[in-house]
């Protein structure tokens, strides 16, 4: 499957409405490859990082801690 591939099912970040940083990832794609796509909503022909789900989650983790 490659980022590009139709078959990835994107999904915004639930801060993407606040303050128009917006990033989405494809969670189907990282369950059944365990890497997550990672890459710019207002950006999509643009390009995708690539990310273990263990990588992810302290993104996650990184990005809830901190005082947006």
């Amino acid at each position: 499957m490659t980022t590009d591939s139709p078959t990835l099912i994107w999904v915004k970040s639930s801060y993407s409405g606040q303050g128009g940083t917006c990033v989405e990832w494809a969670p189907k794609s990282a369950t059944a490859t365990g890497m997550v796509p990672v890459r710019d909503s207002k950006c999509p022909s643009g390009p995708v990082l690539m990310v273990s789900t263990h990588a992810f989650a302290g993104l996650v983790s990184l990005a809830r801690s901190a005082e947006l």
